[in-house]
Formats: structure tokens, sequence, C-alpha cells
């Protein structure tokens, strides 16, 4: 049996790492969800998380994952036979597509290679070719955390609003709130989904939406079946601090305590920091001579960085090898990117000291798997850190 001390570090791009304050806060007694001391704690939950979406409108909160949350944003503003435009920008745009087409609605699929985000581009001559309006919902992945690539959604509103196109917007920032800048309101989003595993520092189990005032005029006009993950019931229940089924009451708990900390740090440093890490991990990779997968400069992620190895090269060896030397936990390669790279997470709970050590681990691991590497890479990270 294999002996190990110190923390496991977990340095995929989520689960993120849940911090002890949360845990404690997580450990509490469970409470009944009928009564006044639960609905006091969802009231201040569903307030607090208004800020962190960049929103003055109400957020739904599920008792699921993202993707139930993929599935509330659709079921909830269309209907059968509807038309969506998607964006292929890596596993999960193609995973949303999917579910998007098995709901039963008509995909548009803008084809991509991984390697950038939605295109505004795209956007806009698909929609200002759509005279008839035929597109009912304009779907965007933020952060794709398979690429480490962040699409740039105010361009995509800006090119809805010259094209004059009423179509919705509709946002997956699982792997982007509470870590990139985000502002549902001021870009105009109408359905922002997002997941509790990451920016938000908790355990999976929690899913939201943030909903316009747009998207609940569209809910009331809605045709697919819905019936858990409807918005109406639950929004209904929250005036009053409760939920039309069980929530997940100790999650919440820890909710409470994950927003307390990121309105102590304050939104726009918690943005900084992970912009300053992921610099940081781009300059370590550089130096190792290797590539980051994300090929424009505007587009790099705060969360998470992929990194491209050469062919002939298997990104998976060198995950098993940092598992086993260093109990640290890299992202795998997913869909089309499998053993082709791995991915750091350097998102949440995280500061210098944590990504220096995650650094060292990759390159340890980089030179046990016999891939040639500048030893500058460690080095290049740290210099960017002592510079901010």
């Amino acid at each position: 049996m294999t002996v190990r001390t110190g923390r496991h570090f977990l340095q995929i791009p989520g689960p993120t790492n849940v911090p002890d304050r949360v845990l404690r806060a997580m450990s509490a007694p469970t409470v009944d969800h009928r009564g006044p001391e639960f609905a006091g704690l969802a009231r201040r939950v569903l307030e607090a998380l208004k800020p962190v979406f960049g929103t003055a409108g109400p957020v739904v909160v599920y008792p699921s994952s993202g993707t139930g949350a993929w599935e509330a944003a659709l079921v909830n503003t269309l209907s059968p036979g509807d038309r969506v435009l998607c964006f292929e920008t890596g596993h999960f745009a193609t995973l949303w597509r999917d579910m998007a087409e098995s709901l039963g609605l008509e995909v548009e699929f803008v084809p991509g290679d991984w390697r950038h985000g939605a295109s505004p581009e795209a956007a806009a001559q698909r929609l200002d070719a759509d005279i008839s309006h035929d597109i009912k919902a304009v779907c965007v992945v933020h952060n794709e955390t398979s690429t480490g690539v962040t699409s740039r959604v105010p361009e995509i509103r800006a090119a809805l609003d010259a094209a004059g196109h009423p179509a919705l917007l509709l946002v997956d920032t699982v792997s982007s709130l509470g870590s990139i800048e985000y502002r549902h309101d001021d870009w105009g989003v109408d359905v922002t989904v997002t997941g509790s595993q990451k920016g938000l520092m908790l355990p999976p189990g929690l899913g939201f939406n943030a909903v316009s005032d747009k998207a609940l005029t569209a809910a009331r006009a809605s045709r697919l079946p819905k019936s858990y993950w409807e918005w109406g019931p639950i929004i209904d229940a929250n005036e009053a601090g409760f939920f039309p089924s069980t929530p997940a009451t100790n999650l919440l708990y820890g909710l409470d305590e994950a927003l307390l900390m990121l309105a102590e740090e304050g939104l726009e440093q918690v943005w900084a920091r992970h912009a300053r890490h992921a610099a940081a991990t781009r300059a370590a990779v550089r130096g190792w001579g290797l590539e980051v997968l994300c090929a424009d400069e505007r587009e790099h992620s705060g969360s998470l960085t992929a990194v491209l190895l050469s062919d002939g090269q298997d990104a998976d060896a060198v995950r098993k090898i940092v598992l086993e030397r260093f109990d640290m936990s890299l992202g795998t390669g997913l869909g089309r990117l499998a053993g082709k790279v791995f991915r750091i997470g350097h998102l949440g709970h995280f500061n210098d000291l944590t990504l220096a050590g995650t650094l060292a681990g990759v390159q340890m691991g980089l030179e046990l798997a016999g891939i040639p590497v500048g030893r500058d890479g460690i080095a290049a990270a740290l210099d960017h850190l002592r510079v901010d």
C-alpha cells in the first residue's frame, strides 16, 4: 500500500479544492427546509448570488449538475422545433448541442477548431442572414473547460444588437463564474448557466440559472416539456425563502460561506487573481518550450490552461506519472483532444504557492515522461508572480 502524506493537489479545472471554511459550514446540522431558519439562509444566499452573476434579476438554484442547468435554460425558453445557433468551441459546447437536439430543437452548429472561441463574425453573418428570425436562441460557452478558451460574449451580444435580432442569448459559465469577468445584465445575457464545483468553491451538486426579464417572458410561451426544471414555481417559492422541492440544504450552507469569501476579496480582485495566475502558467508553458492550446491572445482562460503536446507524445502518460509520483491530478484531454493535451486548473481557492507547487509537479512529470522541456518554465512563472 502506498502511503501519501500532505494534501492531494487537485489541479483539474473542476471540481476544485473546497476551502476549509466552506467544508466547516457544510458540516452544520441539517435543518427543516420548511422552517424559518432555512428561509433566512435561502433569502440571504439568493440575494448574495446576484452580484456574482452581475444581475439584479432572479437566480434559480437547482440540486443538480451544470448539465441540469443547461437543460433548464433550454426547456424554459424554447419550444419543439425551435432553431438555435451554437458554436463548436470544444467538448462541452458539443454536448450542449447534443442535448438541444435530443430535446427536439433544430441546431445550427458553427464549426470550430477547438482552439478559438465562438466567432462574433460568424454570429453576425448568420444573424444578418436570418431575416425571418427563425433563430430563437444563441448558445455560447463562455469558458470552454475542455480547451481553456474564453469566448468574447460582449461581441456576440453586439452581433445580435447590430442585426436587430430578437434571439435569446444563453451562456454557459460553468468554469468561469467567480473566476473570470462576467456581467449578466451589462452584457445583455438572457440565461446564464453555471454549477457549484468550480469558481464557487463548492462540491458538485448545485446548478444555477440567472434569468433576464426577456427570458421570463419567453418562458411563458415555451412549450418544451418541463416539471422539475420549471422556473415559475421555484421563483414564486423563493420569495418566501423556500423551494417547491427538497433543496440541497447543506450545500446551501456552504454556498453562503463561499459567497461571503468572494465578497470579502471583492470580485474585481478575484478576477485579477485568476488572470495573474493564468498568465504565470502560460509563461511556464512557454518556458518549457510547449504550446498553449488557445490560439488567440484575446481568449486565454483565467480558469485553466490546456497544454498541447507534439504528435507522438502522450499527455495521459504525463498525467499518470504526475498522479503516481506527486499525488497531483491534472485534467485529461476530452473528445478529440484525448491524449493530446493535459489541463492545469488554476481556479477557485488558490494562491501563488499552490501555483508554484503545481507547476513544479508538472515540470518534473514532463521530464520523467521523457518529454524534452526547457528548464526555465518554473522560473518564468515565478518571475511573473514576483513582478505582479
